[in-house]
């Protein structure tokens, strides 16, 4: 269906974005690979040209362009060349995506102009060049890797930055879907689970990949969107939904360990039945269901002002004499923090862990001194982060866990975690 299309992709050097130009290539279409990794990086695999070579191994042809969507002219340089190249463009897929899961006073200015430039500029500038182009085609298409806009403010309170920049994209799809209708299809699309890129690897440490899916799902979706008519526009699709209505039953085959459970992505936290995603009336009175982290946070308060009558017993308890017997002068003087645990469930209650006072200590209770952070999770993801199972980064990121107070020390605390792992 693809074959002798033009497709735009940037960001498609590894990921999401190789994944969906491989899907095409196996059609025969031509694949502008716009991304800005030309030299091998030092930790994330493939660069533009690795990518043209697989893209071509795949029955595609290939035009490795260096391009950070940053820089305006390197873009319009590389959309010049697409066009000098096969002549035209197709199809734009703004792939290219920066992250910072960091709260307001924790986000250095570096990072708000980073996710900025990329997420939202990026994708206008990148959609503004292309669009003479896209409107000569016979079927165009803009794909952005946006999500469905959820006003829900749990989704905006632990990452405000990279969740503006994010909807920001999503603003383009709802904006460009309109004033292009009846000339160029403009869609959103969003995985219903984590998916398995070299982000996901560093946001979620070693094991993460058994919560997640591979790109494909994401691709064999995009490939959907993609060959539909242009009168298909506006809408913000979850991979899976979409999959589903067009007759897939099997999703294990997604799975990078089937059977095990998934992680959910950012910004569903409601199950999402249709397709087609309109915009209309988004932020008008919701039902007012707790989502499953508002329960958690109900039942932590709860715990909270239930008196401990005894001192609990079992993997919580045993994990916080562990630590009490690994904290050492030389942890204390290089964290200088005070940490309060309200833990949910098995074990639950306050506790806390001081590297402030003289010799440190942890235990069952309040801090003797005022606590620096307050963490508010349940004690079974408490064992679970403390014994290495779950990368601190993911359960905040997922609202298993809410951080108050010093996030920089939050962050110390994670690096004392991969010390202490081996002793618990």
């Amino acid at each position: 269906k693809l074959a002798g299309c033009t497709l735009f992709i940037t960001g498609a050097s590894r990921g999401i974005g190789k994944a969906i130009a491989l899907k095409a290539a196996k059609d025969g279409a031509n694949i502008v690979i716009a991304a800005k990794t030309a030299e091998p990086h030092p930790t994330l695999p493939g660069t533009i040209y690795t990518a043209a070579e697989e893209i071509e191994a795949a029955g595609g042809k290939a035009l490795p362009c260096i391009v950070n969507v940053r820089e305006e002219q390197q873009i319009i340089n590389a959309v010049e060349k697409a066009v000098k190249t096969f002549g035209g463009i197709d199809i734009l897929v703004n792939n290219a995506s920066a992250i910072s899961l960091t709260g307001t006073l924790e986000t250095a200015t570096k990072k708000v102009n980073l996710m900025m430039d990329v997420n939202v500029r990026g994708t206008y500038l990148t959609s503004k060049a292309c669009l003479p182009h896209l409107r000569k085609s016979k079927n165009p298409h803009i794909l952005n890797l946006s999500p469905p806009m959820n006003l829900n403010p749990m989704w905006f309170k632990n990452h405000c930055a990279y969740t503006i920049s994010k909807y920001g994209m999503s603003m383009c799809v709802l904006g460009m879907a309109e004033e292009f209708r009846g000339e160029v299809a403009v869609n959103a699309l969003w995985p219903k689970t984590a998916i398995h890129t070299a982000a996901m690897d560093m946001l979620g440490g070693a094991g993460i990949e058994k919560q997640c899916r591979k790109t494909d799902i994401l691709a064999d979706a995009a490939y959907c969107i993609l060959t539909k008519p242009k009168t298909f526009t506006g809408n913000f699709i979850i991979d899976e939904v979409l999959l589903r209505e067009e007759g897939v039953k099997d999703f294990d085959v997604y799975a990078i360990a089937p059977g095990h459970p998934l992680m959910p992505d950012f910004f569903l936290d409601v199950e999402t039945d249709t397709t087609a995603m309109k915009q209309e009336g988004y932020g008008a009175a919701q039902e007012k269901k707790l989502s499953r982290s508002q329960q958690e946070g109900a039942d932590a308060a709860k715990v909270k002002t239930e008196s401990a009558s005894a001192k609990p017993s079992g993997p919580v308890a045993e994990t916080f004499r562990v630590i009490q017997g690994a904290v050492t002068e030389e942890y204390v003087r290089s964290t200088q923090g005070v940490f309060q645990f309200e833990l949910s469930g098995d074990g639950g209650g306050t506790w806390y862990i001081d590297l402030k006072t003289k010799g440190g200590s942890a235990g069952f209770g309040k801090p003797p001194v005022p606590a620096d952070v307050v963490m508010s999770m349940s004690s079974a993801d408490f064992v679970k982060m403390f014994t290495g199972k779950l990368k601190p980064t993911l359960a905040f990121m997922t609202g298993r866990l809410r951080i108050k107070g010093n996030m920089a020390l939050a962050i110390k605390l994670e690096k004392m975690l991969s010390q202490l792992n081996s002793k618990l």
